[in-house]
């Protein structure tokens, strides 16, 4: 065996574990919370709730089995219609995020769903350097 395919080996190696290494140092950016944050709201709009469970810290998934969860939240009575990001304030481990959702409910009495946008105030926590939901 020669040396030049061990070094272009090595480097591969080499350059996959920069690629890790950075992909876990973005994970832990701050401004992956926003993306996170409009991710999980559009699974939720999609009842899609199965997929909005990865993005729950893992001692809340400790505690409930994700088609609990799915079941509970794809039934809800409100229909989440849309989702916007409005801003956020971090420091090194926490983000308050703050989303208006559009969502729509159907009223004994009313013919139609009324609609309406509410302004939601989520807390994030940094975990194993990934960023996660905190149902409060």
């Amino acid at each position: 065996m020669t040396i030049e395919p061990l070094k272009s080996t090595a480097a591969f190696a080499l350059a996959a574990l920069l690629l890790v290494v950075a992909g876990c140092a973005d994970n832990a950016n701050p401004d992956n919370v926003d993306r996170r944050s409009v991710e999980r709201w559009n699974y939720l709009i999609a009842h899609q709730a199965e997929k909005a469970y990865d993005y729950l810290t893992p001692g809340v998934r400790a505690t409930q089995s994700r088609d609990a969860y799915a079941s509970a939240m794809n039934t809800r009575p409100v229909q989440w219609k849309s989702v916007k990001f409005n801003s956020k304030e971090c420091d090194a481990d926490r983000c308050k995020v703050h989303v208006d959702v559009t969502y729509s409910i159907k009223l004994p009495g009313l013919g139609k769903p009324m609609e309406a946008t509410s302004s939601q105030s989520e807390t994030w926590i940094l975990v194993k350097g990934g960023w996660y939901f905190l149902p409060m």
